[in-house]
């Protein structure tokens, strides 16, 4: 069984390398910008990406989060163009995120909806109310926001340090505490949990308010990166985000997944094939059919994986030769 572990280990392992270096080759051939953005879309899109491990570790799944950063950055962008504090705007946006967190919650665990269905709801919603927020405008934030984005602390940039810390939060979360070991066991088997004694319905909920709260966090460092709201912030993160996290070991099934380095490594591997195709000039069409084919695909080997594990949980058991069973 080791050296069964060993080899698939090692097999990862070749894909991994195999496909970041043909990733970074290609990058290679383009020509280097010291002005490149893609160091600021890295630091923007990742950290979104990387907050959906604790969504998909319970079983569920949140399609709503690229419409929560929407609403988030837009109230906040609001409220710091009619004259408010950034402290408070941004406050204010943690906010929506804990609001639209428990929605969803609402939804699929005291509702008993899907989370599919629930969490494309109130994508939809979301994206319409950001639109009514910001009347279908640009609302273009003054220096002293979009500033944030530039800010560095002990030499490191602020939005890297708010990743960092975030994802530190949600790894702690998940491997230290009994929360966290929760989690995975309703992704392992809510019935079995229920059996066991766990709040399945606390517990579940938690993860959509977690989520929304990390998708608002999202939404703010990239709104201090870019200084303006447009009318496709946040558009099809949510996808993004979910082949970033099967991509990165966690399985759209529940029970399993880690932030660090999975998720990361996940998180990185799709930002690296997009900022390959924007240095390389491509046909911008073949962007959504480059983020198609990789959903598809990660998708595909989840299931695999899913029905490779549980083919290997089950117990076979057979006669001895030579053992005569009394009937």
């Amino acid at each position: 069984m080791g050296d069964k572990r060993t080899c698939s280990l090692l097999r990862a392992a070749a894909v991994f390398l195999l496909f970041l270096a043909g990733t970074v080759s290609i990058a290679a051939q383009a020509d280097p910008d010291p002005n490149s953005p893609s160091p600021v879309l890295l630091s923007q899109r990742s950290s979104t990406r990387a907050l959906a491990v604790e969504g998909t570790s319970s079983g569920g799944i949140d399609l709503s989060v690229g419409s929560t950063m929407f609403v988030a950055a837009a109230v906040a962008g609001k409220m710091v163009l009619t004259g408010m504090s950034i402290p408070a705007s941004i406050v204010a946006a943690l906010g929506v995120g804990l609001v639209a967190g428990l929605i969803n919650a609402i939804l699929v665990s005291y509702f008993s909806m899907q989370p599919f269905i629930a969490t494309l709801g109130t994508l939809f919603l979301g994206r319409g109310l950001a639109l009514l927020i910001t009347e279908t405008r640009s609302l273009n934030l003054p220096e002293s926001f979009s500033k944030l984005g530039s800010e560095r602390l002990l030499g490191v940039p602020l939005p890297i340090v708010t990743l960092a810390v975030v994802l530190a939060a949600v790894h702690l979360l998940l491997s230290r505490t009994s929360l966290g070991r929760q989690i995975y066991a309703i992704g392992g088997s809510i019935q079995a949990s229920r059996k066991a004694g766990i709040h399945t319905r606390r517990v579940l909920a938690s993860t959509y308010v977690i989520c929304g709260v990390c998708a608002a966090i999202g939404g703010l460092v990239s709104l201090a990166l870019l200084g303006t709201v447009s009318q496709t912030f946040g558009y099809q993160r949510e996808f993004a985000a979910v082949s970033a996290a099967v991509l990165g070991g966690v399985s759209l099934f529940g029970g399993r997944g880690k932030v660090f380095p999975g998720v990361i490594i996940g998180a990185l591997l799709i930002q690296t094939v997009e900022n390959g195709l924007v240095m390389l000039n491509a046909n911008p069409y073949i962007y959504p059919l480059t983020t198609g084919v990789v959903i598809f695909l990660t998708v595909l080997v989840d299931s695999l994986r899913h029905r490779q594990s549980l083919k290997m949980s089950r117990r076979i058991i057979r006669r001895p030769e030579g053992v005569n069973v009394a009937t």
